[in-house]
């Protein structure tokens, strides 16, 4: 199977363009996206858990929900980044089990910002999901994304645009 047939499967299972380093084509048989184990159970855990504020675009609601559309791969830039997106309440109170969560966290990033995926990222696992969602952030989560977009180089809680 060929790199590009290996992604054509994984977008059609919904688990969208994906980075060099999140797909690994294997001699005779499909290929394996790092992180997501079952890429239509992770579509599904995503309607079901997160499109309702975050929309089926990922484009958010300016007054109420953050945009994940083009952004959330750049929060990996940064240690606090990474644990800022397991700890924010949707998902770190998310009734699902902490394998399911990773998965979806991992789809999350491939599906809707691919591109700012770093080419290095190590792909969240059921452990470190399970560890840091025992810490959830609450009132403080607005005040701790805007500080890791600061450190970014953003401002006022927008990041920069990287295009």
């Amino acid at each position: 199977m060929t790199y590009r047939a290996a992604l054509a499967l994984i977008a059609a299972a919904g688990a969208g363009a994906a980075g060099h380093a999140m797909v690994e084509p294997v001699a005779g048989g499909p290929a394996i996206v790092t992180g997501v184990a079952n890429p239509a159970r992770a579509r599904q855990n995503w309607i079901l858990k997160c499109q309702g504020c975050h929309r089926a675009d990922a484009s958010g609601s300016p007054r109420t929900t953050p945009a994940m559309a083009g952004i959330i791969g750049r929060f990996l830039a940064t240690p606090e980044g990474r644990t800022y997106l397991v700890q924010v309440p949707g998902v770190a109170t998310a009734a699902l089990p902490d394998e399911e969560l990773a998965e979806l966290l991992n789809w999350t990033l491939l599906r809707f910002d691919a591109a700012h995926v770093p080419g290095d990222f190590t792909p969240y696992t059921a452990s470190e999901v399970g560890r840091l969602r025992r810490t959830p952030l609450r009132t403080e989560a607005a005040q701790v994304r805007t500080r890791i977009i600061a450190a970014l180089g953003g401002d006022r809680g927008t990041l920069p645009s990287t295009d």
